[in-house]
């Protein structure tokens, strides 16, 4: 017996073997019918992307943000004029990093504009505002991040896409972010990058991707890396194959250690895998790589039908969120466009969960069921409930983040419809929807 492989329609199918699609009741049976090949109702779109229509869905966001995101002083002369979003947050850190990637990707330099237009504005402000300060005067809040750092979210992902952009005039300001992440952020007793909330010693998954990467691209690779395993040491649950999102000592300690209170926070999972996609840029790394796949795996068998992952990862009772979902959909995009992971494998899950964040980008640009910003807890309630907005800054540059790559990645990949399934193949493989395969 051989496999002879036929390509046809599935009109063509009923009229070739003179099928009456109906039986006397009208319905579709098996006899009449090949009902493999019925078109599912799906929840999301399930459709391989164009690379235009990827990069419109991008262009919508662009544009909002250009014109809700002001380069501007108010009218005092002293304060940035408040749009919609803040010029000078972790998450526009995020989203400058996304321009700068999509700018390099599409060949649109609007999106690198966006990025060097809008940082270079903030250095150039700086020294104004830090005379102010030195002079004992109150100055801007949003100002103050810029020129006097206090957490590694004023400064952590804003210095590593101001690093990321390659401008000169950009380096002063780099320095005074690099000084505060490197030399003077909080550390636990060994030297982790710790809070002190809720309570004290407390070390949150979100600074793996608030300080590591900054490090990196500044040059620090031996601390990046140090911080990286110390974060993997304690926030890595091997079991579940995720990351807790908090660790406090106190809690370390009961049962020897043996355990801990995890909960998975889809966020803070996502900053843990977008910092080793980071760290893997500047530098390939045994370690880091296999601490990349080991996350991969026990996000995969995670997501759900409809292409996104739950707030909480490992509770299908709570709600489906779109920056976590974004930030996976880059990371898996973004390894296959490096060659880390094959696309055959895992490209149909990055083209689904693209498929699914980009339904929630409204016509106005607007990223919507974002999880607003979320602190620590140990309580499943607190993740469960925490409200999602349209104005949640958080999933912005995530989204455009994971539309460069996934321009990228169907602009270099051969995709097809095998038999109603999405499939990357090495080779263009020519007409694949429907094959049917036929005993001879």
């Amino acid at each position: 017996m051989k496999k002879l492989t036929v390509t046809i329609s599935l009109l063509t199918i009923l009229a070739a073997c003179n099928y009456n699609p109906h039986t006397d009741t009208g319905e579709l049976t098996d006899a009449n019918t090949p009902l493999h090949l019925l078109h599912p109702d799906y929840d999301t779109p399930y459709v391989i992307p164009q690379a235009d229509s990827v990069k419109a869905v991008t262009d919508r966001i662009l544009h909002y943000v250009d014109t809700t995101t002001f380069m501007q002083l108010d009218e005092s002369g002293r304060k940035l004029r408040r749009g919609t979003f803040r010029l000078t947050s972790y998450e526009w850190g995020v989203t400058y990093s996304a321009m700068l990637r999509a700018g390099e990707v599409t060949g649109d330099n609007a999106y690198t504009r966006y990025a060097t237009d809008r940082m270079t504005y903030l250095a150039t402000l700086a020294p104004q505002f830090t005379q102010w300060l030195n002079e004992g005067e109150e100055i801007d809040p949003l100002m103050r991040q810029v020129v006097a750092p206090a957490a590694l979210d004023d400064c952590g992902a804003i210095c590593a896409a101001m690093i990321k952009s390659g401008l000169a005039q950009l380096q002063p300001q780099i320095e005074t972010y690099y000084n505060y992440i490197a030399n003077q952020q909080y550390r636990y007793t060994d030297g982790q990058f710790a809070r002190l909330r809720p309570v004290k010693n407390t070390v949150w998954l979100d600074d793996m991707f608030m300080g590591v990467p900054a490090l990196a691209l500044h040059g620090n690779w031996q601390e990046a890396e140090r911080q990286f395993r110390l974060f993997h040491d304690k926030m890595w649950v091997p079991s579940v194959g995720l990351y807790r999102h908090g660790w406090i000592p106190s809690s370390d300690s009961n049962q020897g250690g043996a355990w801990h209170p995890s909960f998975f926070w889809a966020r803070a999972n996502g900053w843990a895998l977008l910092t080793a996609c980071e760290l893997l840029d500047v530098q390939q790394s045994e370690y880091i790589m296999q601490c990349f796949l080991d996350h991969l795996h026990g996000l995969l068998p995670l997501q759900h039908q409809t292409g996104a992952w739950h707030q909480l990862l490992d509770r299908q009772d709570t709600y489906l969120e779109t920056s976590c979902t974004a930030i996976y959909c880059y990371c898996l995009a973004h390894a296959i466009n490096r060659g880390w992971i094959d696309a055959e494998t895992y490209g149909a899950q990055a083209l689904l969960a693209w498929n699914y964040v980009s339904s929630k980008v409204n016509t106005l640009g607007q990223v919507e069921g974002t999880c607003v910003g979320t602190g620590l807890a140990f309580d499943p309630a607190f993740y469960a409930y925490r409200p999602v907005s349209k104005f949640a800054a958080h999933g912005y540059g995530p989204t455009i983040w994971a539309g460069a790559e996934v321009y990228q990645l169907v602009k270099t990949h051969h995709i097809k419809m095998n038999d109603s399934a999405i499939h990357f193949y090495q080779n263009d493989p020519g007409e694949t929807e429907p094959i049917f395969y036929v005993d001879e």
